[in-house]
């Protein structure tokens, strides 16, 4: 309430007058249940250079009152500052929602140079040395994975899970969200008011304060990132298809031709938006994407 106070009006009060406020009029949340037995895990300070690690994770959360719907939120926190570099609501989590949001977060602040991630299957295989799909996108374009070995290890971005699944369901309910798509363009403006105008209690200044700062002092190891001819290839859903004797290929329950011989394999690339796009090689940086097929309109 404090926060919504100062973005909206703006006026500025203490989050302990709130507090008090909401106790003596038994608007107050209980108390949460301690589990004194728990040893605190280790901590971690931050890096000392923005870019240098950034965490990702995703959390699903009931965040509609009244719909036991649970949408995904996907979150970038920038380990040095924690500035949020990235936040999107998902109706699932699947590959697709990671290849969205992490162009958007690349586009706008460069290439960090690992993402701190879990063991989810989207980031981690079994197999020594082997990547998946998102880890060979990554690599890509020279940004790596960092494995955290338990949830209290990304105690940070852990925690602004917390701070979304307390903020988010009271806004949508008061704004009478119940779309994603409104629901993520008030969490944008959300997002600019966290990074730009709230305390951060640990580093005792805003997110952004602490990023510009790192920015003077050159503290940081962010690459620009300028999209290639591949860029719209990597960042799509790739699997190989055939090309059936009568020369074409399977698209979306349709049959359309290509200018390629009968039984080749082809590349096939799902995009964010839903077109599809068919490529006669695989992604290679010193080529260019021979693209012999698209359905629908490339993303912007």
């Amino acid at each position: 309430m404090a926060s919504e106070l100062h973005r909206r009006i703006p006026f500025e009060t203490d989050r302990s007058s709130v507090r008090r406020w909401a106790l003596s009029n038994g608007c107050a949340q209980p108390k949460r249940i301690l589990r004194r037995n728990q040893r605190a895990s280790v901590r971690r300070w931050q890096r000392q250079s923005i870019g240098e690690l950034w965490q990702m994770d995703a959390t699903p959360h009931a965040f509609v009152p009244g719909i036991e719907t649970k949408w995904h939120l996907i979150e970038i926190l920038d380990d040095c500052s924690r500035l949020v570099t990235g936040v999107r609501l998902y109706e699932r989590e699947v590959l697709l929602s990671y290849y969205d949001l992490l162009p958007r977060a690349f586009l706008q602040y460069g290439l960090p140079l690992a993402l701190y991630v879990d063991y989810h299957s989207f980031f981690h295989t079994h197999t020594p040395d082997a990547l998946t799909e998102l880890g060979a996108a990554l690599r890509f374009y020279g940004v790596s994975l960092q494995y955290a070995s338990t949830p209290q290890a990304k105690g940070k971005i852990e925690r602004l899970h917390y701070f979304w699944q307390n903020r988010l369901p009271a806004l949508f309910g008061a704004e009478e969200i119940r779309e994603i798509e409104p629901a993520n363009a008030l969490l944008e403006k959300l997002c600019r008011h966290h990074n730009s105008e709230e305390i951060h209690r640990e580093l005792n200044m805003t997110a952004e304060h602490a990023w510009n700062v790192a920015r003077q002092e050159k503290r940081t190891v962010l690459r620009p990132c300028k999209p290639d001819p591949w860029w719209h290839y990597i960042w799509s859903r790739r699997s190989n298809i055939r090309v059936g004797d009568d020369g074409r290929v399977p698209v979306a329950g349709q049959r359309f031709t290509v200018s390629a011989p009968p039984r080749s394999r082809l590349i096939h690339c799902q995009h964010t938006n839903g077109s599809v796009s068919i490529l006669a090689k695989k992604p290679q940086k010193k080529e260019r994407p021979q693209v012999l097929l698209l359905v629908g309109k490339m993303p912007e």
